[in-house]
């Protein structure tokens, strides 16, 4: 067995044995496991992008590696070091539990690396589960916070429902296929989709993966969760979680081969639901990550609309959307967590004088909303226009008429938060912010890239596409 196959999975088992050993020892040193935290996930973004170009097949093909899922493992072991980067002043978890910290988080990107090469029914399910639990834990860590116990009841509750109702649809699958590996599956379902117990065992199957989006009717954990969670276990959430999801969606729909009505109208009904509720609540929220929550359910209505083509050019559209989706989110908490430096929530009218406390900050807010917004020239822009164009493609013009019109919407709630970036000038003895020179650094990048893939999105896209052939 060629075990290189397995190096990104691999680097983050290291990774996690170190802060297991770590979490054993007496004091905290919450700069010491920073620091090694910054160099083990550099180490885990080497090995996910030398694994891209390996292909082939473990553990008696239950896991399979492709440029699908090795274009995925390499965006979140780059969402993993992103979270990681905001790490470095962690206020909101207790000194002595930054080790396990960083071990769950560590375990929770192993666990969304395994699910995207899962092809077998049951690593599937492990690993989901998996990846679940150690956010479960993660979000109740924050210090001193009361709605963080709450939020992560909630969280777990939703959580365990959803994954029963996954592993329904998953028997109902095996039950009507007799086949456990989704290579099998591939091969029998699409002639097979006409029969009720197999459409309704996809689609229960893909409920587990829906929560996990934040798609309507399992959306209902996102608002609490997103507030009460510490803002870093909340950017790794709204980053890396989301890309696993669009990823495993991806390919569960990809089990239908394009011949399910059913299952194509059950997503358009989801998809239209998910943007309009998301961005009409958001209009009224005064929270800023709870804001992002709801931002979050309308884009996984957008997501969904590439992948209900159920065509190459969608699939490939819903991946390119993953990644932008990763990097601008990433950037409005960078911003939220260099503002509400004392690990509180951020209430949108602390954003006010942003421009004039720092100016990068405040520009990389801005390029952040817009990119959400889908404004050009940002990444943003190019995803929803890619995967509306995949939609029209398949003769889905109703989707992105909706879509364009929730965009309209959209823009009133995230132009708010730029009016209060910019245009309100709030308490003139408020401070400067202190932002350190990596900082600068890491958030003046991220503009560049969101702007650089809004603007030449070719090299990214063909990625993309490649990695969308090699699933089907």
């Amino acid at each position: 067995m060629n075990w290189m196959l397995f190096l990104p999975e691999l680097s983050c088992l290291f990774m996690s044995a170190v802060f297991l050993g770590l979490s054993t020892r007496e004091g905290p040193d919450h700069r010491g496991s920073f620091f090694a935290a910054l160099l083990l996930s550099f180490l885990v973004v080497a090995a996910s992008l030398v694994a891209v170009p390996l292909t082939g097949t473990l553990f008696l093909e239950t896991y399979r590696v492709d440029l699908f899922s090795q274009v995925f493992k390499g965006i979140l072991a780059m969402g993993l070091l992103l979270v990681v980067c905001l790490c470095g002043d962690l206020k909101d978890i207790e000194e002595r539990h930054h080790p396990e910290f960083y071990l769950l988080l560590t375990v929770a990107t192993l666990a969304m690396m395994m699910m995207v090469s899962s092809v077998h029914l049951l690593t599937l399910y492990l690993s989901m589960e998996l990846s679940s639990y150690a956010l479960y834990i993660l979000v109740p860590m924050r210090r001193g916070h009361g709605a963080d116990v709450e939020a992560g009841i909630k969280y777990f509750l939703v959580g365990i429902f959803a994954s029963a109702v996954m592993l329904f649809g998953l028997a109902a699958l095996y039950g009507a296929t007799q086949a456990s590996y989704v290579t099998e599956m591939m091969q029998v379902l699409p002639g097979m989709m006409s029969r009720p117990m197999v459409a309704v065992g996809l689609l229960f199957t893909l409920c587990g993966f829906f929560f996990k989006l934040a798609v309507f009717p399992f959306h209902y954990w996102a608002p609490d969760v997103y507030q009460g969670g510490a803002n870093q276990v909340v950017a790794y959430i709204a980053t890396a979680s989301k890309v696993a999801a669009v990823a495993i969606l991806i390919r569960l729909v990809a089990l239908s081969g394009g011949d399910s009505a059913y299952l194509a109208h059950v997503l358009v009904g989801l998809s239209v639901v998910s943007m309009t509720l998301g961005n009409l609540v958001a209009i009224v929220q005064k929270d800023m990550k709870r804001l992002l929550a709801y931002s979050s359910i309308a884009h996984a209505g957008y997501v969904l609309i590439g992948i209900l083509t159920m065509s190459p050019e969608g699939y490939a559209g819903a991946i390119f959307y993953g990644l932008a989706y990763l990097v601008m989110q990433f950037t409005c908490f960078l911003v939220i967590v260099q503002v509400a430096h004392d690990g509180e929530d951020l209430q949108i009218e602390q954003l006010a004088g942003l421009h004039r406390r720092s100016p990068i900050l405040a520009m990389a807010l801005m390029i952040g909303i817009f990119s959400l917004a889908g404004i050009p020239p940002t990444a943003g822009f190019t995803a929803k226009f890619v995967i509306f164009a995949a939609a029209m493609g398949e003769g889905h013009f109703f989707l992105p008429f909706i879509g364009m019109i929730n965009v309209v919407i959209s823009l009133y709630y995230y132009l708010m938060v730029i009016r209060a970036a910019y245009l309100l000038d709030g308490d003139e003895g408020l401070p400067l912010l202190h932002v350190t020179f990596p900082t600068k650094v890491l958030a003046a990048g991220l503009v560049v890239a969101l702007i650089w893939i809004g603007m030449a999105p070719q090299p990214i896209f063909e990625l993309a596409r490649a990695a969308a052939a090699a699933l089907m």
